[in-house]
């Protein structure tokens, strides 16, 4: 598994790096930006991936997150991944913003030709820990999982799936109940296909109405001022489906934040002493 790096940076006592990689799942070069705190040069370290939104790439949250100070002081390992393969080269692949590029949905795609290289949720959760284990010095048994809107859905529908492996869980105004908003029903129909059933793997609120569950309380922040909590968002359906299954669940409404990188600039530290008090015990 070779790394290639782009650059590398002094960060808070550690190091902010941009790397690439060939990818087996996406068979593309995937760019990833990765923190390794000044920790790690002691012992092995927890590791929390952030999966970003729509648009997105790994350079979103690395420049406007405001991560690396906390993950510092924590010790941390924070790995930001792109949001889907690049340059493809299948037809409509750059027609909108949400679906395509930027738009992987961290699911893996069953309909051709999107199945060919849009395989983010084998990328996220099986390849890309096996890579960061070769190269940097984290404790995969502590590892955590945090995102935003798209990332946000990612990251809990992991989580919800693989409890064993994600030890924590965060996002921020994610995308909850894809089977029931515009953005979702366009990724899951277009990745997909028209075969509802098979689209259930990858909606939080479902998953957790039926049967998964993670341990610990799952943290959510969301703005009450987001443009998108209405029709896209819609918190309160997995808040309802968390109570009545009994999975722990801190959801947070924001007044007067929006769908912006100020909501995760605001709350980062919260949602990083989260993880910490997971994955480290403080």
């Amino acid at each position: 598994m070779t790394l290639t790096t782009q650059s590398e940076q002094k960060a808070f006592g550690g190091i902010q790096g941009v790397y690439t990689h060939q990818s087996a799942e996406t068979s593309c070069q995937m760019e990833l930006s990765v923190f390794v705190p000044p920790a790690a040069a002691r012992a092995p370290v927890g590791v929390v991936y952030y999966l970003s939104g729509l648009t997105c790439t790994q350079e979103n949250v690395t420049t406007k997150g405001g991560f690396q100070r906390i993950a510092s002081e924590l010790g941390l390992c924070v790995v930001c991944p792109d949001t889907s393969p690049r340059g493809a080269g299948y037809a409509d692949e750059d027609a909108s913003y949400d679906f395509g590029t930027g738009a992987g949905f961290y699911l893996d795609a069953t309909l051709a030709p999107w199945s060919g290289m849009y395989r983010m949720a084998s990328y996220i959760q099986k390849e890309l820990p096996a890579l960061i284990g070769t190269h940097f010095p984290v404790a995969p048994d502590r590892t955590g999982i945090i995102g935003h809107s798209m990332g946000g859905h990612g990251a809990l529908t992991l989580a919800l799936k693989n409890p064993d492996q994600y030890k924590s869980v965060s996002a921020f105004a994610p995308i909850v109940a894809p089977m029931q908003c515009p953005w979702g029903e366009k990724a899951l129909m277009g990745y997909l296909g028209d075969d509802r059933e098979s689209w259930r793997a990858y909606d939080a609120t479902d998953l957790v109405e039926n049967g998964c569950r993670t341990s610990r309380t799952i943290l959510i922040d969301q703005g009450l001022a987001d443009g998108f909590l209405d029709e896209q968002l819609k918190p309160q359906l997995f808040a309802d489906a968390c109570t009545k299954a009994r999975q722990p669940l801190n959801l947070r409404l924001q007044e007067g934040y929006d769908h912006s990188y100020y909501l995760m600039a605001t709350f980062m530290e919260d949602h990083f002493r989260h993880h910490s008090l997971i994955l480290n015990g403080s």
